[in-house]
């Protein structure tokens, strides 16, 4: 199987994963384990908040990016990890029934200085609903293993 690797990736590069519905069920059921705030629980109490309504956790839309350029990308890339999330932001609420998209635009691409098997490629991924609405950004710079150095993944 041909996997993806650091040299495969350059700046400008847009790849875009979905779509994906998100269900009431599932907003009420990530909530209830993970962050169980009225607004993401109970659709009374989620009216009467500043998101006016129920929508998911925005650590529930992280978790679906996640899964969403997994999917479509990751998987089948020589993907190392990464050391952290440099940025995410939360622009609007993710509702139930909204048709999701993810775009991953790489923004810059660099060779690792303390080893020769990887690099890192800084990508910005943006969480898209119904009509074209922007609801989220990440920003995050993964370790991908580099064509014919044996890393894996």
């Amino acid at each position: 199987m041909a996997r993806t690797h650091w040299e495969d990736f350059a700046p400008g590069q847009v790849a875009e994963f979905g779509p994906r519905v998100i269900t009431r069920e599932e907003i009420i059921a990530f909530a209830a384990e993970f962050d169980p705030q009225p607004m993401h629980l109970d659709e009374e109490a989620a009216g009467e908040s500043l998101l006016g309504g129920l929508a998911a956790s925005g650590w529930h839309s992280c978790c679906i990016v996640m899964r969403m350029i997994s999917d479509g990308m990751l998987d089948g890339a020589s993907f190392m990890g990464a050391p952290g999330v440099e940025e995410v932001r939360w622009l609007a609420p993710v509702r139930p029934g909204e048709r999701l998209t993810v775009r991953a635009t790489v923004l810059e691409t660099r060779a690792s200085r303390s080893r020769q098997d990887m690099g890192f490629v800084k990508f910005r991924y943006e969480l898209f609903g119904s009509a074209d609405r922007k609801l989220m950004t990440l920003v995050v710079s993964p370790m991908i293993g580099r064509r014919g150095s044996g890393a894996q993944p």
